[in-house]
C-alpha cells in the first residue's frame, strides 16, 4: 500500500521548473535539424523529376552572374549551377545512406562477434579496431579509393568500411554491458539461443545509442565524400558532387563567388542538420532525460 501511495505522490508531484524548458529546447533542436535535412531531401527528390537544365548542358555563358535564366549563375564550363547543386544533393544523400548502411552492417556484426567471443578473440578484435580507429576516416577512404580507382560506388564502400570500426567498437561496448545484466543471464540459463538473446535483448537495448552514432556518421560520410571529390578521388565527372563543385570554383572565387558559396552552404546545411538531428535523438534515447511514464 505504501508503494502505491509513493507512486501516486510521484505522479502528482509538480514537474521541475527547468524540465519543460529542456524538453522545449530538445524539440526545437530536433525540429530545426529535421527541417534542414528535409530541405536537402526535397531538393534531391525533385531533381529526379525536374531540373532547370540538362546535366551536360553547357549552352550558358561562362561564369554568368545569377539571373532569371540561371538563378545561381553558371560555372566555368557554362553549366547551370542550380542544376549541378540539385544533382549534388542526390550524391550527398546517396553516399551518406550507403556508407552508413555498409558501416552499420559490418560494424554491428564485428561488434557482436567481439562481445560473444572468447577473451583471446575479443582482445584481438579490439586491438585491430583500435588500430583502425586511430586512422582518420578520410585517410582510410583515400587509401581504399586510390587502390580501387575513383568512382561513386568505390567512395561509398570505402567510407563505409572506414567508419565500420567506430560502429564495431561502440557495439562491442554496449553489447557487453547488456550481457552483464541479470535478465540476460536468466535467458541464457533458460536455454534461449544466442540469436534469440541478440534479437530480444541486445539489439533493442543498444539500438537507441547506435542510431545516434549512425546519424553522426552520416555527417562524417558526407564530409568525407566532399573531401574525396575535392581531391579528385570521389565521383568522376559528370557527377556534380558538392566537393567537386568547390574544387572547380576555387580558381574563380573572386569573379564568380556564388560558384563556391552555393555548394559550401549546401554542405554546411546538410551536416549541421544531421548533427542537430543526432543531438535530438540522443536526448530522446537518453533515459536520464526522459520522464518515466
Amino acid at each position: 500500500m505504501s508503494a502505491i501511495v509513493e507512486q501516486a505522490t510521484e505522479a502528482a508531484a509538480p514537474e521541475p521548473v527547468g524540465r519543460p524548458r529542456r524538453r522545449a529546447r530538445r524539440s526545437v533542436t530536433l525540429g530545426i535539424g529535421l527541417t534542414l535535412v528535409g530541405i536537402v531531401v526535397i531538393v534531391a527528390v525533385v531533381s529526379f523529376f525536374w531540373l532547370p537544365y540538362a546535366q551536360s548542358d553547357t549552352s550558358g555563358t561562362r561564369l554568368e552572374q545569377p539571373s532569371g535564366a540561371h538563378w545561381l549563375g553558371t560555372d566555368r564550363f557554362g553549366r547551370d549551377l542550380l542544376t549541378q547543386l540539385m544533382i549534388g544533393a542526390r550524391i550527398a544523400l546517396a553516399v551518406g545512406l550507403g556508407a552508413v548502411v555498409i558501416g552499420a552492417i559490418i560494424g554491428i556484426t564485428l561488434g557482436l562477434l567481439a562481445a560473444f567471443a572468447t577473451r583471446w578473440v575479443d582482445d584481438t578484435l579490439s586491438a585491430a579496431l583500435d588500430i583502425l580507429i586511430a586512422f582518420p576516416t578520410l585517410l582510410l577512404a583515400m587509401l581504399i579509393v586510390a587502390a580501387q580507382g575513383a568512382s561513386l560506388g568505390t567512395a561509398i564502400v570505402a567510407i563505409g568500411l572506414a567508419m565500420s570500426a567506430v560502429v564495431a567498437r561502440l557495439t562491442r561496448v554496449l553489447a557487453k554491458r547488456v550481457l552483464a545484466q541479470q535478465y540476460v543471464t536468466a535467458a541464457r540459463t533458460s536455454g534461449t539461443s544466442w540469436s534469440g538473446i541478440i534479437a530480444r535483448h541486445i539489439l533493442p537495448n543498444i539500438w537507441p545509442t547506435l542510431s545516434v552514432n549512425l546519424a553522426l556518421q552520416f555527417g562524417v560520410a558526407v564530409l568525407a565524400e566532399a573531401s574525396l571529390s575535392y581531391l579528385g578521388l570521389g565521383a568522376p565527372p559528370p557527377n556534380a558532387s558538392w566537393g567537386r563543385l568547390l574544387q572547380e570554383a576555387q580558381g574563380t572565387v573572386s569573379t564568380a563567388p556564388v560558384g563556391a558559396i552555393a555548394p559550401g552552404v549546401a554542405l554546411v546545411v546538410l551536416v549541421i542538420g544531421v548533427n542537430l538531428v543526432a543531438d535530438g535523438l540522443r536526448d530522446v534515447a537518453d533515459p536520464t532525460r526522459r520522464r518515466s511514464r
